[in-house]
């Protein structure tokens, strides 16, 4: 039986960013179709505990232009929405998943998007999804730890460095 990490998620009125927390995951999957369906697992620990996450997100997403990136502690993922519209929630089924929260670091309102022209509510720690594709619906296969991977840690060591 799997179990669910723990998923963080905001919104822009084109995109969409989804974290997984799941520290040391090994041979992580995801499966993104333009309807929609989202599907990731992963294993963790000695004992390759699995961990799955498999729902329907609210609207029609661009798979050829959504991104993914893995580091040690999370995976996240850039999704572009298929149409430029703010969606009332994540998935399509009618109760929100107990592991999905919203990512107060990320989240912009729909009222205050126009206003974030600075790029300060879409801070990734300067985090590079130009060389991260995401192919569709074909599965991505992480367990090698992708070479072109971005260390998020690394990332936040050196933005902090260059802000003191």
């Amino acid at each position: 039986m799997s179990r669910h990490p723990t998923v963080k998620w905001a919104q822009r009125s084109d995109k969409l960013f989804i974290t997984i927390e799941l520290p040391d995951a090994k041979d992580a999957r995801v499966k993104l179709e333009p309807e929609g369906k989202f599907f990731f697992s992963a294993k963790v620990g000695a004992d390759n505990i699995p961990y799955e996450i498999d729902i329907d997100l609210f609207d029609k997403v661009d798979v050829n232009e959504s991104k993914a990136s893995i580091c040690s502690r999370n995976i996240c993922y850039l999704i572009q929405k298929a149409e430029k519209k703010w969606w009332s929630r994540l998935w399509k089924q009618g109760r929100k998943p107990v592991f999905l929260s919203v990512d107060w670091d990320k989240w912009v309102d729909e009222d205050d998007e126009q206003e974030d022209k600075s790029g300060a509510g879409t801070d990734f720690g300067n985090l590079d999804f130009s060389k991260l594709n995401m192919s569709a619906p074909a599965d991505i296969d992480f367990d090698d730890k992708d070479e072109d991977g971005i260390d998020l840690e690394e990332e936040k060591a050196e933005a902090a460095g260059t802000a003191n």
